[in-house]
């Protein structure tokens, strides 16, 4: 009896090890399934991207296109500096000048919409005196106000110029000619040098005896310059002498250059 209980004993413990091999030998031929399955999508998705980056051959154009016209807006800022003893008397100067330079500006047909304070600083002044050891002592403050002007009638450029200095303006600067819708000479000065870079690249090809592709890339950048003149700021305004500046306002250039980025086979 007892020899035959120790035979059941083996071989339920043959049986156990017969069940765990086999479940280490299904999980082995998963993973090997698996891991193959793994490799070949790599392969496959190394294959998929190589194609994407392949080097193309190519040529690369560059033009420019440049459109010419008179500018139809100028605009301006003229600066009102005033100095007192308290910051109450330096505003009250600078604001009741300012208004008498808005007044004569607008007396020559600039709208509200056209008028735009672009700055407005108070500051303390101080000053050195003899006996103080270096010491600064407070001798006042200084209120400076800005205002932008934009002029459509660029037939009056000079005399809203001798007008605000009359009434007060201590500095009149940043004038600037521009053109004030600039998206259709844009899109003139862009066709222009498209239409320059494409016979560049046919004239390439053909002298390269190679055949003209798709474009691959394109970059554009866009320039306009503008006509800057600027008159530096005086003691107590700088008109008065009723003499109206001549103003040329002359041609603005509306630049776009184009690179285009051609494959060739």
């Amino acid at each position: 009896m007892k020899q035959k209980n120790i035979h059941n004993h083996m071989k339920g413990k043959k049986k156990i090890f017969l069940v765990l091999l086999s479940v280490l030998i299904v999980f082995f031929i998963v993973l090997i399934l698996s891991t193959a399955v793994d490799v070949v999508n790599k392969i496959k998705e190394g294959r998929y991207i190589s194609q994407n980056v392949r080097i193309r051959n190519s040529i690369i154009v560059s033009e420019t296109g440049e459109v010419y016209a008179k500018p139809d807006l100028a605009v301006i800022t003229f600066t009102v500096v005033k100095e007192a003893k308290s910051v109450a008397d330096a505003m009250d100067e600078n604001s009741a000048t300012m208004n008498n330079v808005i007044e004569a500006v607008k007396e020559q047909g600039v709208e509200d919409k056209d008028l735009k304070t672009t700055s407005f600083n108070i500051s303390p002044r101080y000053e050195y005196s003899e006996g103080t050891y270096g010491k600064r002592i407070l001798v006042g403050y200084e209120v400076v106000q800005a205002l932008q002007v934009k002029i459509r009638d660029l037939g009056k450029i000079g005399t809203i110029i001798e007008r605000a200095t009359s009434s007060g303006a201590n500095e009149a600067s940043d004038l600037q000619m521009t053109i004030d819708n600039q998206d259709e000479l844009k899109k003139q000065a862009r066709e222009q040098a498209i239409t320059g870079a494409k016979v560049k690249a046919e004239e390439l090809t053909s002298q390269l005896d190679v055949k003209l592709g798709k474009i691959v890339s394109f970059n554009e950048s866009f320039y306009a310059p503008y006509y800057d003149s600027r008159v530096y700021m005086m003691e107590e305004g700088i008109g008065g002498a009723g003499v109206i500046p001549d103003i040329q306002t002359g041609e603005n250039k509306i630049s776009v250059s184009v690179v285009i980025t051609y494959e060739i086979y």
